[in-house]
């Protein structure tokens, strides 16, 4: 991933040098469809979440890098067969995705890069077992038994439109495992959905 943003990089400076440059400022938001990877013995099921966010594009010719800030809700739904009652997981972070964009006709773009995240809130549902009762217990502060930060690889495609308008589509991969004890190995993944208006650009 760190090769591929400076493969992007580097072609923007070598472009640059024959081309001018395209700055643009905007605000963006979207749906999250949330859910986990994990070797824990549950059944997971993806969690409605949201994002929102500012964005900076900077394009030379058909390339662009687009680092952008974001408060996300994510999480997941999740249940065992020895209760068989389903469990919540409500994960706050801020994330800064930064995208390589290769441009194709009618503003149309293919999208990959890092994101980077740093988790502001953990919360979700733990359960005991006394005999035949189960007991579970709701908005739990998890946040002590999770890393306080996370990497994931994101692949997307998305449509620039002329009016300053734009639609994505991405995948997050998490890569790294999001809990600190080595009993349980637990990573995002993340389906998101977003609109974006741009504020303002500078350049033709």
């Amino acid at each position: 991933m760190q090769k591929l943003l400076i493969t992007g990089i580097l072609a923007i400076a070598m472009v640059s040098a024959h081309a001018q440059a395209k700055l643009e400022v905007g605000l963006k938001g979207g749906l999250n469809l949330a859910n986990m990877s994990s070797d824990f013995e549950a059944t997971y099921e993806s969690r409605t979440g949201y994002h929102l966010g500012a964005y900076t594009l900077i394009k030379v010719a058909n390339v662009g890098i687009q680092p952008e800030l974001l408060y996300s809700a994510q999480g997941t739904t999740y249940t065992f067969s020895s209760i068989n009652q389903d469990l919540q997981r409500d994960l706050k972070y801020f994330t800064v995705p930064v995208m390589l964009k290769f441009y194709l006709p009618l503003g149309l773009n293919l999208q990959a890069g890092p994101q980077f995240g740093f988790l502001v809130n953990a919360e979700g549902d733990t359960y005991t077992i006394n005999g035949n009762q189960v007991e579970i217990q709701t908005g739990q502060d998890l946040k002590n038994e999770l890393k306080n930060s996370d990497i994931s690889a994101v692949l997307g495609a998305g449509w620039d439109l002329p009016f300053g308008l734009n639609i994505a589509a991405r995948y997050l991969i998490g890569v790294n495992d999001i809990h600190e004890s080595e009993e349980e190995d637990s990573k995002n993944r993340v389906f998101q959905v977003s609109v974006g208006f741009r504020l303002f650009k500078v350049g033709k």
